[in-house]
Order: structure tokens, then C-alpha cells, then sequence
């Protein structure tokens, strides 16, 4: 939106034309026409500012203030946005999660964030992050600032109290926490179906999953599991 009086408001009218030679045109009268008798000299003359009592705007201003104006009349809406962008955070932890941000909020990879705190109070938390789900329903600029500390929530696929030795298990937008009798908590990925091992004994994660720890002084114990997502094919 522009504002009237404003010098993109006035740059409006640029949008009546198609390119750069249109606008020199316009510039151009009948009997400048009539007494130059060509129309390359008439353009050479007005781009020069002799047939306007205005600005001329020369090619390159004609363009990137056209260009501005259509951006902001017009703008291109953008399929996510990444926070961590211009960002450079200072903890390892979200030094990676800021890298697997645009992955994550485009699909093409599934992050889960294992945290687990033990502060000096003695209240020790652990639990399996969904950090594309977490990424949609909260801002995450205080974390990769470190102005803010990631903690597992109640609400997370996977919480435990080890205080109080409570658990909670919840379905998330992209995993289904289940209890296996031979591997123990596994988390089904929903769109594709390919269960993520998250025992730190296990040969493997899973098929299409990496495992990776991440060390910090901010945190006690950091594992990402990144799953890489195929989308199964309905026929």
C-alpha cells in the first residue's frame, strides 16, 4: 500500500507502461514529432529532459522504481519464512536447527529434536520434538537469538518427568509415538510410513533417517534424527 504524496505514490503512473521506450514516448509531443521528424532523436532528446519540465528518468531509475511499485502493489507471497534468516546464532544446537530450518518448513526433510535438561534445581526433563510442528505454532527467533532455551513441552511427541516419572505421549502432524515390545518407543512418520528408531544402542535410525548428537553448554544432552521425507504414492 502506498501513501498519497508519497514519491512511490507519484511513481504509480509508470505502471501504464510497458517498458522504457513507452515512457520516453510519452514525453514526446506532435510537433516534437513534426519538427525532429525521427523518433529515435525525439527518445534521445526527452531521455536528455528536454521535452519534459519535470525529472527524466533515465533507464536504470525507470526500471527500479517500476520494480518497487509493482513489489509493493503486487507482492509475490512467499510459500514459508525462515526465521533464522540474517540470523547467526552463537549455540551449536540452533547453529544446526537454523540449517535444517528451510528444509524442514518446505517438507523435504523431518527434524525430531531429542532435549533433555538437567538444571540445578534438580527437575530433569527429557523429550522428542516435532521441530517442523513446533516451527508453525511458535516464534522461534528468541531461540536462534539465545535469548530463549528449547524445552520440551507436555504437549511434544514425546515428554518425561524424571522427577515425578511422568510420561506423555502425543501424535504430532508428522509422527506417531508407538511402544514396540522389541525396540520400544518408536515414532511412525505419517506421510511416509517408515518408523524412526530413537534407542541410541540401535545399529540404525531407520531407512532414510541420519542420527546425529549435537554438543552445547546450553544443554545436557542433544540428539537430532533427521528423516528424509517420501510421500507414498495413493493409486
Amino acid at each position: 500500500m502506498t501513501s498519497p504524496g508519497t514519491q512511490v505514490d507519484s511513481d504509480r503512473t509508470l505502471l501504464q507502461f510497458k517498458n522504457y521506450e513507452e515512457y520516453l514516448d510519452s514525453l514526446i509531443t506532435p510537433v516534437d514529432f513534426c519538427y525532429l521528424r525521427s523518433t529515435k532523436v525525439a527518445r534521445q532528446l526527452a531521455e536528455l529532459g528536454y521535452q519534459c519540465t519535470g525529472e527524466t528518468l533515465d533507464k536504470d531509475a525507470f526500471y527500479r522504481r517500476l520494480q518497487t511499485v509493482k513489489d509493493l502493489l503486487y507482492p509475490i507471497p512467499k510459500p514459508y519464512h525462515l526465521t533464522s534468516e540474517f540470523l547467526i546464532p552463537f549455540d551449536p544446537v540452533m547453529q544446526e536447527l537454523a540449517i535444517r530450518e528451510r528444509s524442514n518448513r518446505l517438507h523435504v526433510i523431518s527434524t525430531i529434536i531429542f532435549v533433555r535438561h538437567n538444571p540445578r534445581l534438580q527437575v530433569e526433563v527429557s523429550g522428542y520434538i516435532d521441530f517442523n510442528e513446533r516451527l508453525k505454532t511458535e516464534d522461534w527467533q528468541p531461540y536462534f537469538e539465545g535469548k530463549k532455551k528449547l524445552w520440551p513441552r507436555i504437549t511434544d511427541i514425546a515428554y518425561y518427568h524424571w522427577k515425578i516419572g511422568k510420561t506423555q505421549l502425543n501424535v504430532s502432524s508428522n509422527y506417531e509415538p508407538i511402544i514396540d515390545t522389541k525396540h520400544g518407543l518408536l515414532l511412525k512418520n505419517i506421510h511416509d510410513r517408515k518408523y524412526i528408531n530413537v534407542d541410541p544402542k540401535a545399529i540404525t535410525p531407520g531407512v532414510d533417517t541420519t542420527r546425529v548428537r549435537i554438543y552445547s553448554d546450553a544443554y545436557k544432552h542433544v540428539i537430532l534424527y533427521d528423516h528424509v521425507v517420501k510421500r507414498v504414492v495413493v493409486e
